[in-house]
């Protein structure tokens, strides 16, 4: 365990087991649709790379970046979109079936804004899957369709997770130690 983790949330074999779960139900609600996953990037890139090796049936990729938290443990509140959605896909997502794919789920203000940015490219359907969802009060109305796990408390990071784009290549999910982000530069 890396001397940064107060402790172990979730394993890489929880891990493991969960990401073929939701691949095995996105595999069988998506046959015979034109799935593409978006991954919002840099947190979902690990789930994502895991998630689409178990899903079963064609998709396609593409990611766009989102962020609001910089190098802070708290949400800025502004959410900055970096609009590469069109030229990572190399064409429209027009009529496609999109499943918006991310790291976690806290107040939901970035991902919203993400969503409502895809509407605007009027796909088929669009859904959330988000690797872990933070239980807690949201100013917006989301809740993902798909998820691995739910928590409540503790800064995490591993498995995409970050802090200061620190920890993000741990195989599994932890709490950072307190002292860590609470150090004074």
């Amino acid at each position: 365990m890396n001397s940064s983790i107060e402790k172990i949330l979730f394993s890489e074999d929880e891990i493991r087991e969960k990401v073929k779960q939701i691949g095995k139900k996105i595999s069988e609600d998506y046959k015979d649709k034109d799935l593409v996953l978006v991954g919002i990037l840099k947190g979902s890139v690990v789930f994502l790379s895991d998630l689409m090796r178990t899903i079963d049936i064609n998709c396609k990729i593409a990611f766009l970046t989102a962020k609001s938290y910089g190098n802070s443990t708290m949400s800025s509140g502004k959410v900055e979109l970096e609009d590469t959605l069109k030229t990572s896909l190399g064409e429209e997502i027009t009529g496609k079936d999109i499943i918006l794919v991310e790291d976690i789920l806290d107040t939901a203000a970035t991902l919203y804004a993400v969503r409502e940015k895809i509407k605007e490219l009027n796909p088929a359907s669009i859904k959330i899957c988000a690797f872990i969802e933070r239980n807690i009060k949201r100013n917006v109305d989301l809740t993902p369709d798909y998820k691995c796990f739910d928590i409540q408390d503790g800064f995490i990071v591993g498995y995409g997770l970050d802090y200061a784009q620190n920890y993000r290549n741990l195989p599994y999910v932890g709490i950072l130690k307190r002292e860590i982000y609470t150090k004074i530069n």
